[in-house]
């Protein structure tokens, strides 16, 4: 067809390969080097999302690759703030860690009690997630009242999560959510400005666990 861009010829198998060679190629391309570390993990939300701006905005605290990938091989459970996340998670290769991955968002007391106190179901399934006997990685790609609540409830003393993922997209209290996540000084993954999303979370999960299976 006139004016498009030849078709590859790419068997099933290796369309992921594929696509991670080109994204590795672009962004030699564009002059930006990712740190061994979050390689891996940077690349793969850029594949969910074909957005490069990832390699930049998406912000990692120090040691957060290996303190997520110690906690996961020691059984860690993941608690996301959407259903779509919960799809996304490869809860096959979580199960042999050990781990579950969890949405409350549904959950009859969640949905009462966010009812009867006029707060978001986010907010209270964090407070859900917080009573899990066991270190819990949340993976939040949506609503920045998941952060809050969770940066609340480090502020009372009250629980302070073994580690965040901080992706939620959007417009209001977006990025200063982020940024309470960012200051606060606990293991974290986060994304600066408004992008990130329920896939973005997943990615950044499945990635973490990819790696740890690879090393296993």
């Amino acid at each position: 067809m006139k004016g498009s861009q030849e078709i590859e010829i790419v068997c099933p198998a290796e369309i992921e390969k594929r696509s991670f060679e080109i994204i590795s190629q672009e962004l030699e391309e564009r002059g930006i080097v990712l740190e061994p570390e979050v390689a891996n993990i940077t690349k793969r939300v850029i594949h969910t999302t074909a957005d490069f701006d990832y390699a930049v905005t998406l912000t990692f605290s120090p040691g957060a690759v290996k303190i997520a990938k110690r906690l996961l091989a020691e059984g860690a459970d993941i608690v996301t703030d959407t259903n779509m996340a919960l799809a996304g998670i490869n809860k096959r290769v979580l199960a042999q860690f050990g781990g579950e991955a969890h949405c409350f968002m549904a959950d009859a007391e969640v949905v009462e009690l966010a009812g009867q106190r006029g707060v978001t179901r986010a907010a209270v399934s964090m407070e859900k997630a917080a009573r899990i006997p066991k270190p819990v990685i949340f993976a939040v790609g949506n609503a920045p009242t998941a952060l809050i609540r969770l940066y609340q409830m480090m502020e009372e003393a009250y629980f302070s999560p073994a580690f965040v993922i901080g992706v939620p997209v959007g417009f209001v209290n977006v990025e200063a959510a982020k940024n309470l996540i960012v200051g606060a000084g606990i293991p974290s993954i986060v994304n600066l400005g408004r992008k990130g999303g329920s896939s973005v979370a997943a990615a950044i999960c499945n990635a973490l666990l990819y790696e740890l299976r690879g090393e296993g």
